[in-house]
């Protein structure tokens, strides 16, 4: 597993709302149970945006908010094969990491 590798949701019935969840977790603590990962939902989910808190990125043709404040420990067994991979982002998901943590 990559930091920053993007992963499916698992639970088809999330995945309406939250298609994908971003790896944050740095890549040497792959021997843990769990990751931790931001969830990606569509728009609608957060009509209001916090601009360094919620960035957007599109997948497979759509825009998807990080709903940094929502990040979790989730099982690594659940996560499958990535399907994209946001290194080229890490300015803009380590920023809205800072913004939750207060480092601005």
């Amino acid at each position: 597993m990559a930091r920053f590798d993007v992963y499916a949701h698992p639970d088809a019935t999330l995945r309406k709302t939250t298609p994908y969840l971003l790896d944050v977790q740095n890549s040497y603590l792959d021997d843990l149970a769990t990751r931790v990962v931001i969830p990606m939902r569509t728009g609608s989910v957060l009509p209001h945006r916090v601009r360094d808190l919620n960035p957007v990125f599109a997948i497979a043709g759509k825009e998807l908010v990080l709903d940094t404040a929502a990040m979790a420990a989730f099982p690594t067994a659940l996560l499958k094969r990535p399907v994209e991979n946001f290194a080229h982002q890490a300015n803009t998901i380590v920023n809205a990491l800072d913004t939750l943590f207060g480092s601005h």
